[in-house]
């Protein structure tokens, strides 16, 4: 099966073609046109820049994913899709993208979920080989610039929101806490750079929720206690502002670590995954390993390529492939009836 997937949920025109055979799959293109350059200047993503951007690179990328892949319209099995959540004017140009083609090429179409396509991605590994065995109960961490949730997997169509934030998602904190200090856009790169090797003690700041009874996530005191500390003289220093990145990062990787770690053992898994633009930090990783090794030795843990971590088409595809399992049919015609929901939930 060969599968041409679209991702548009936000200010990244991503197409990919992968084929799956047997359980084994190759990448056959995966490209990403970011937009970061253009927004660093706004602080943040411009809903209607992102939308015009995305018109006006699906085309070209798209042609330069078919060729790169060596592949024609007739070879393809069938068009994969996001259509939520995400901002609903990104969404739009990708949906009407892949519904045009499902229509002209003959295609069954596939709606697939963001949140649900940033946790399948770790079924790939490299860009060739077998699709990772993954053992279920599984619980996945998801931590991006618009989600912080955890949800438990039965199997890949199965799955159950257990956790989510209950206002600023992490990544939205990072960008946040960043702004308030001056230094730019994206924040979660940016903190991370300035928090190598810079004491991450000096600071005292809140966890909040790390100690409630259940799954959720809490970032807006966090990005609060930030503030407050940087109207205090002392803190506008290079070597001090290294010092509030490094505390900040290690409050959210704390919060984030206890409640993966406390839900896991609630619901006995066998799995552990992380998923999500905010996958990418490097402590994070480091550290989560670290703690399931430490505390559920026989929980195995995986985490996607850092290619795959940020918004990409790649993981959109391999959720395609799972939603076939029942056969093709179903999403026959399907270009008539897809409409984009920016507020989907798992």
């Amino acid at each position: 099966m060969i599968i041409l997937a679209i991702e548009t949920s936000c200010d990244e025109t991503a197409v990919a073609l992968l084929e799956i055979n047997r359980g084994y799959f190759k990448v056959l293109a995966n490209l990403v046109a970011s937009q970061i350059n253009i927004h660093k200047k706004y602080g943040g993503v411009v809903p209607e820049v992102a939308a015009r951007k995305h018109l006006e690179n699906m085309l070209p990328i798209l042609d330069k994913a078919l060729k790169q892949a060596k592949v024609t319209p007739k070879q393809i099995d069938a068009i994969a899709v996001v259509y939520g959540p995400g901002l609903i004017t990104s969404l739009i140009v990708g949906v009407e993208a892949a519904k045009t083609l499902a229509m002209v090429w003959d295609k069954p179409l596939i709606p697939v979920n963001h949140v649900k396509a940033h946790i399948l991605a770790n079924y790939l590994k490299g860009e060739q080989g077998k699709l990772e065995d993954i053992k279920y109960p599984a619980l996945c961490l998801v931590v991006s610039g618009g989600h912080t949730s955890l949800v438990l997997l039965n199997d890949p169509n199965d799955l159950k929101t257990i956790g989510s934030t209950r206002d600023d998602a992490v990544g939205e904190a990072f960008d946040k806490a960043a702004k308030i200090m001056g230094l730019g856009y994206p924040g979660g790169p940016i903190i991370s750079k300035h928090a190598e090797n810079a004491d991450k003690e000096d600071y005292k700041l809140p966890r909040p929720m790390i100690h409630s009874k259940d799954f959720d996530f809490s970032f807006s005191g966090l990005k609060t206690a930030v503030k407050y500390e940087w109207e205090k003289e002392r803190f506008k220093d290079e070597k001090n502002i290294r010092k509030m990145c490094a505390a900040f990062q290690q409050a959210c990787i704390d919060v984030l670590i206890a409640k993966t770690l406390s839900a896991a053992k609630h619901y006995n898994v066998k799995a552990i995954l992380l998923g999500g633009g905010v996958s990418a930090n490097r402590e994070l990783r480091l550290q989560l390993a670290a703690k399931v090794k430490d505390e559920l030795p026989k929980v195995i843990f995986s985490q996607p390529d850092l290619h795959l971590t940020t918004d990409n088409a790649l993981m959109v595809a391999v959720a395609a492939f799972f939603e076939t399992q029942g056969g093709l049919a179903k999403f026959r015609d399907n270009w008539k009836n897809v409409k984009v929901d920016p507020n989907l939930e798992v």
